[in-house]
């Protein structure tokens, strides 16, 4: 590929994102959509909508950029949690190493690059890529210690700052925890594989083990049910409503909705039958003693203090380790429930399974990753299509198809992939919406990695040389020739999957879609409470794949770098837009997406300095070789340390800060109240209204009067 095919590429991308961030900024000024582009909004706050027609609302303007730029870390914080912080924190670590990355490659390394060999050099349009890659310098030339140099220079910024992040994020994380409010996850644990008795329920087995064990700690617990309930519950919604309003008028209380399935209370009720609901004087029972055939072999218990809940959870209960399984309960809304029926002794098959598929599925991708690779190479795609021989010896043809059409194609067909992993991760058996999320995101990254560099980089001539590694001592040597001859590739995929994508990500093209189609052809409005939580299992592989290709090309084709400091900086804005308007912070892990792009990101340095000794080996530059070497043992110390000194705080709960919060809550006296409140905090079928039961489980009197359809009332499964 030569300068103008990248030029032409680089010209369609900017068009594209010119063009769509320029008809975003005109969708979200018109009031039919506000749900796309301002549902987290709109899910906090009703209020009226204004349709006034002006002339401002069909311009084009910035000021979703100005208001973006203007919002601070500690608004963010408080408006989408730590996770969301924590990813804006990896862009801007991104923006400032590859700022250094930059000014190091462009100043020192591409004009080495450049007159690396006494050559004739076309004019600059007519330019191959390859003379501004390290393979256009001679064997043996004293010029790659500036590449050494500038290796050690990005290299020790990057570790400097993963540093200073690792320490400002895990005391971050420690203050999530301290002076976030009172979480019932803190208090509750999760018991799996509880052993079967035919003399007793599965409560009664978890009552006496936990009183005779933890007698001075055990609560209380509530059981996990079978998923078939749910329809009981659903054919008798409207019945449900009935008897709360009419209970409340004759007793002239507040009445507590509060499922009996979801822990013992004097005010829980019962599912009525069509034959139950018509004698008269019925009163409402708890439903508890009837439900025991639904019990699952799965139970929350609740302790009396945080530290008691932690100790239990880590400790091991049985001497058979498949029996009394503990782990720390996720919070409420972040509950997978359909998961925590999955008998405990099927896990261990389910995650090979998913292993095996995801392999499976990763090796199945090659075909259309070869497909796509060869279509930057004009000798292979006119074999395999030998009727657009004509159309290719068009300049601006060949120059389309060989810079643009190469990672459209495989933008097209990773789209698959997101959905897909977080099937395999649903199947794995995560007890929690964010380990489900967590999963995938792990999954996608290896899978992208994986066919999006090295399938790429080894593809064409160079997959024939797979087999060389599986030998260790060839590694670096294949990836040293393979990357920078790749280099023109991965410049048009920051363009496409980077820049477009980021438009893409602002327009919400399907969601839009699906609005409209519901307000203009069904003539329905759409659900506020419809709004999405972020896709970090999208979003954060693509921001960490470009910063390994970043890494690996930052000494060997600088030019890429000023195409990754931009992608960085308009990701800056547009996801910070994001946090702020569209997604809702459903469920927060604390931060425990930082040690994913932590580890990437060092994975990244190691193979940069891989592929660097690789090509020092090719170029028989034996002192290069040999300095490269200790800075690849400091960069695995380096994360060694950070592994010792700050994951152990994401893993893990200190003891001591378990300890001083039961403290503060005992001398304050709301262990109690906080007591009541863990007996509603995990119910698996909450009754709720549109109209009430938002903040809790209470029904006052006002709102009861207020709902006036009884088909409002919706059963919320997780």
């Amino acid at each position: 590929m030569n300068i103008a095919a990248l030029l032409t590429s680089a010209g369609i991308n900017i068009g594209l994102c010119i063009l769509l961030l320029s008809l975003y900024s005109i969708l979200r000024k018109q009031p039919t959509n506000y749900d796309v582009y301002f549902a987290r909004r709109l899910a906090q706050v009703q209020g009226e909508r204004h349709d006034p027609f002006c002339f401002e609302r069909f311009v084009p303007s910035a000021s979703w950029l100005v208001k973006a730029w203007e919002t601070t870390e500690d608004e963010l914080l408080g408006d989408a949690g730590l996770d969301a912080l924590v990813f804006i924190r990896i862009i801007v670590f991104s923006i400032r190493i590859f700022a250094i990355a930059t000014v190091v490659g462009i100043f020192m390394v591409l004009p080495l690059n450049y007159y690396g060999q006494e050559m004739q050099h076309k004019q600059i349009p007519s330019e191959s890529l390859g003379v501004f890659t390290i393979s256009n310098v001679k064997e043996g030339s004293e010029w790659f210690s500036a590449h050494v140099v500038a290796l050690y220079v990005i290299t020790g910024s990057a570790c400097m700052l993963l540093y200073f992040e690792y320490k400002s994020l895990t005391s971050m994380r420690l203050a999530h925890i301290t002076q976030s409010p009172t979480n019932p996850s803190h208090f509750a644990v999760l018991v799996r594989s509880i052993p079967w008795s035919p003399k007793e329920s599965y409560s009664d087995s978890v009552r006496n083990y936990f009183t005779k064990y933890y007698a001075a700690t055990y609560l209380s617990h509530q059981m996990v049910h079978l998923c078939g309930t749910v329809r009981k519950l659903v054919s008798s919604a409207t019945k449900i409503y009935k008897v709360i309003i009419s209970t409340s008028i004759e007793q002239g209380s507040k009445p507590i909705l509060r499922c009996g399935l979801c822990g013992t209370t004097t005010s829980s009720f019962k599912i009525l039958s069509s034959e139950e609901s018509t004698k008269p004087g019925n009163e409402l029972k708890s439903i508890e003693s009837g439900s025991r055939e639904n019990e699952c072999s799965a139970a929350f218990v609740f302790f009396r203090n945080r530290y008691s809940a932690y100790i239990a959870s880590k400790v091991l209960q049985s001497s058979n380790p498949m029996l009394w399984v503990t782990d720390l309960a996720p919070e409420p809304h972040d509950v997978y429930w359909s998961n925590l029926c999955i008998p405990y002794r099927q896990l261990w098959f389910r995650r090979i399974a998913t292993l095996i598929a995801t392999v499976v599925f990763m090796f199945v991708f090659l075909g259309p990753v070869a497909f796509v690779q060869g279509l930057t190479e004009m000798d292979h795609l006119t074999k395999m299509f030998p009727f657009i021989r004509g159309l290719l010896k068009r300049p601006y043809i060949n120059r389309v198809v060989t810079g643009y059409l190469p990672s459209v194609v495989l933008l097209l067909f990773l789209y698959t992939v997101p959905p897909v992993m977080m099937l395999l991760a649903e199947l794995e058996g995560s007890i929690s919406r964010s380990g489900r999320k967590k999963s995938a995101c792990t999954k996608v990254l290896y899978f992208t990695i994986w066919n999006v560099f090295f399938v790429n980089v080894l593809s064409g001539t160079y997959l024939k040389q797979l087999d060389s590694l599986f030998v260790v001592k060839d590694i670096p040597r294949t990836l040293g020739q393979a990357v920078p001859a790749s280099a023109s590739f991965f410049m048009t995929y920051v363009f496409t999957s980077g820049w477009t994508s980021l438009a893409v990500e602002m327009m919400q093209p399907l969601v839009l879609i699906y609005n409209n189609f519901l307000r203009y052809i069904l003539q329905k409005d759409p659900p506020v409470s419809s709004a999405m939580s972020f896709p970090y299992h999208t979003e954060l592989p693509r921001v960490l794949l470009f910063g390994l290709i970043g890494f690996c090309c930052a000494v060997l084709a600088p030019l890429i770098l000023p195409f990754l400091v931009i992608y960085f900086s308009i990701a800056f804005l547009v996801y910070k837009n994001q946090f702020i308007n569209v997604y809702v912070t459903k469920y927060d892990t604390g931060g425990q997406f930082w040690p994913i792009a932590h580890n990437a990101t060092i994975f990244s340095l190691v193979l940069a300095q891989i592929i660097a000794m690789g090509v020092f080996g090719l170029k028989q530059s034996t002192a290069a070789l040999g300095c490269t070497m200790p800075l690849l043992i400091c960069t695995v110390l380096f994360n060694e340390y950070c592994r010792q000194r700050f994951f152990p705080v994401f893993n893990n709960t200190a003891a001591e800060v378990l300890m001083e919060m039961d403290w503060q809550d005992e001398q304050s006296g709301r262990l109690q109240e906080i007591h009541q409140k863990l007996q509603s905090a995990y119910c698996q079928f909450t009754l709720v209204s549109d109209d009430f039961c938002k903040a809790g489980h209470s029904v006052t009197d006002e709102t009861a009067e207020s709902v006036q359809d009884p088909h409002s009332i919706v059963v919320h499964l997780e």
